[in-house]
C-alpha cells in the first residue's frame, strides 16, 4: 500500500509540474515564418493566472493566463528579415524558437492536386532536377497532419521545415512552385502553411456555424447521419471519411490556425464537387467569406480552375466539369480574388496532372500583380467580354488580351468553340482571330444565338494572349 501511495504522489507531482509548463500550439516552432507588416498574435496555455512573457526582436509582451489556462499577446508589425529567435517564458520553463523568419505566409489548401507532393505519389515533371535545385532556405513549409473532428480544435500536429533537396519532396508541389516564384521576384521569406486532403469536398472545409446558415438543401446529403453521439463510433461507421459530415476538416485542420497571421490563401479543389456545380456557386464564395471572417482579414484568395480531364467529346455535350469551372469563374465577383486557368496543361488520362510548375507560376502571377502591386505582370489569359451577332457569325470580344490574341494551331483555326441557334442545339464551330476578336460560325447554324467555349470535360485549347496564358471557358446561354 505504501508503494502504491508513493507512486500516486510521484504521478500527481509530475502531472502538476507538466501543467505548470507554458505550452505553445504546434504552429509555433523552429524554422517558422511570422507574417510581416501585420500585428502577430502569439498564444498558448499555462496554469491559471500564470505570468507569461514573449520576447521577439526589441519587443517583450507579458500577460497572465485566464481561468481556463489560455493566454495570448500581440506583437507589433515588423518588416521582413531574419533569422531571429523568439522566446516564451513562464514560471517553470522557457521555450526558445530558433531560425525564425519574418516574411509572407500563404495558406495552401484543397484536395489532392494541392496535396500532391513534388515527389512521392505525385512526381511532378523533372522532379529529380527540381529536388536537386531546391536550395531555398528562406522558403519554409508547414504540413498540417491529417485529422478530422466534430468540434473545433485548438491545435494540430505538424512541423516547419526549411526548403532543401532533403526536404522538398514532401512539400505541396503547387504551393512550392508558387512560393519559389514569389521568392525569386521579391526576395522575401515565404512560409507555406499546407492544409489539404485528397478527395475532399468543399463542405468539410467550411465551418459549421457558416454552413448551418445555408438553405436546408445543402445539408440534405447529411440528413441520415448523426454525430451528436460518440464521435469515435461515428468515425468507425464512416471509415474515418473527412466527407462524412460537413466541417470535419475545418474543425481539425483550419480552426487551429485562424489566429495565425497570414498574407493570403491559395486553393486547389473542385473535382469532388463537379457533380453539384450549381451548388458550388454558393458553396465556394461561402467558404471564402467564412475563412476571411474567421481570420478577421479580407486577405487575398486565389484558386486553380479545374484542369482538362477525361475523354474528349465527339459532339458538344453538357459537362459537370465545365459547369464547375463556370462556378469558379463566377466567384471572381468577390473582391481580392483571382483564378489560374490550366485547361491547356492538364492530362486527360490523369486527374493529377504532373505539370505543377505552371500551376504555381500562374497563381504567383496573380499574386505579383494583385497583391504585390507589380501591375506590369500579366496574370490572366483572355476572358469573355461580349458577343455581337453579325449575320451568320458570332463575334466575340475579350478582355485581358495583353498585346493581342494568339492561336497556336498552325492552320490558324481556334478550337474548342461550339455555336447554337434558337433550338439551343450546339455544333462544333469554325473560329478564327480577326484583329483582337474571334469570329465564330457553323454551316449548320444560320442564325446563331449562343456560343460556348471550352464547354467540355477535356476541351481543346489553343487560344492564348501574347503572354502565353490561355483563354478561360465561358458560355453565353443560360441553359
Amino acid at each position: 500500500m505504501r508503494k502504491i501511495n508513493v507512486f500516486i504522489i510521484i504521478f500527481l507531482a509530475m502531472f502538476f509540474i507538466a501543467r505548470a509548463e507554458v505550452k505553445l500550439p504546434h504552429i509555433f516552432g523552429d524554422n517558422m515564418v511570422i507574417q510581416r507588416d501585420k500585428t502577430v498574435k502569439i498564444w498558448g496555455w499555462a496554469d491559471k493566472g500564470e505570468k507569461v512573457s514573449v520576447s521577439f526582436l526589441q519587443q517583450t509582451k507579458s500577460t497572465k493566463a485566464d481561468k481556463a489556462g489560455n493566454w495570448s499577446v500581440t506583437l507589433q508589425a515588423t518588416a521582413y528579415g531574419g533569422p531571429y529567435t523568439l522566446k516564451v517564458s513562464g514560471k517553470k520553463n522557457e521555450i526558445v524558437l530558433n531560425n525564425v523568419l519574418v516574411g509572407d505566409v500563404w495558406l495552401c489548401s484543397g484536395q489532392s492536386n494541392m496535396e500532391m507532393p513534388v515527389n512521392g505519389w505525385g512526381k511532378v515533371y523533372d522532379f529529380e532536377k527540381e529536388i536537386a535545385n531546391a536550395n531555398y532556405p528562406e522558403i519554409r513549409h508547414f504540413l498540417v497532419e491529417k485529422n478530422i473532428s466534430d468540434k473545433p480544435l485548438d491545435d494540430m500536429n505538424g512541423v516547419w521545415k526549411v526548403c532543401s533537396p532533403q526536404t522538398v519532396s514532401e512539400f505541396t508541389a503547387t504551393g512550392y512552385f508558387f512560393a519559389r516564384k514569389l521568392y525569386q521576384e521579391l526576395g522575401i521569406p515565404i512560409g507555406i502553411l499546407h492544409s489539404s486532403w485528397g478527395g475532399t469536398g468543399i463542405e468539410t472545409w467550411t465551418s459549421a456555424g457558416t454552413f448551418d446558415q445555408l438553405p436546408q438543401l445543402f445539408r440534405d446529403q447529411y440528413k441520415d447521419k448523426d454525430i451528436k453521439g460518440d464521435f469515435e463510433t461515428f468515425k468507425k461507421e464512416n471509415n474515418n471519411s473527412p466527407n462524412a459530415y460537413y466541417s470535419l476538416l475545418y474543425n481539425a485542420m483550419i480552426n487551429p490556425v485562424i489566429q495565425f497571421s497570414i498574407k493570403g490563401a491559395i486553393w486547389y479543389q473542385g473535382e469532388h464537387n463537379a457533380g453539384q456545380a450549381y451548388n458550388y456557386r454558393t458553396l465556394f464564395p461561402t467558404l471564402i467569406k467564412d475563412w476571411r471572417a474567421k481570420w478577421g482579414d479580407d486577405f487575398p484568395f486565389y484558386w486553380v480552375q479545374l484542369a482538362n480531364y477525361m475523354a474528349k467529346d465527339n459532339e458538344p455535350a453538357e459537362s459537370g466539369w465545365a459547369a464547375l469551372r463556370e462556378a469558379q469563374t463566377m466567384t471572381l465577383s468577390l473582391p481580392n480574388t483571382g483564378q489560374a486557368v490550366i485547361t491547356d496543361i492538364g492530362d486527360g488520362a490523369d486527374i493529377h496532372p504532373r505539370n505543377k510548375q505552371d500551376v504555381g507560376l500562374r497563381l504567383a502571377l496573380i499574386a505579383l500583380n494583385k497583391t504585390y502591386g507589380k501591375k506590369s505582370v500579366v496574370y490572366s489569359g483572355p476572358t469573355f467580354k461580349s458577343m455581337e451577332i453579325k449575320g451568320n457569325d458570332a463575334v466575340i470580344t475579350f478582355d485581358n488580351i495583353a498585346k493581342g490574341l494568339v492561336c497556336t494551331n498552325k492552320y490558324g483555326y481556334v478550337e474548342g468553340f461550339a455555336i447554337a441557334g434558337a433550338d439551343n442545339k450546339f455544333h462544333w464551330a469554325k473560329a478564327y482571330i480577326e484583329g483582337n476578336k474571334v469570329v465564330v460560325s457553323s454551316d449548320k447554324v444560320a442564325k446563331p444565338v449562343a456560343v460556348r467555349y471550352q464547354w467540355s470535360n477535356n476541351p481543346d485549347v489553343n487560344l492564348f494572349n501574347s503572354e502565353g496564358l490561355p483563354a478561360g471557358a465561358f458560355k453565353t446561354d443560360e441553359h
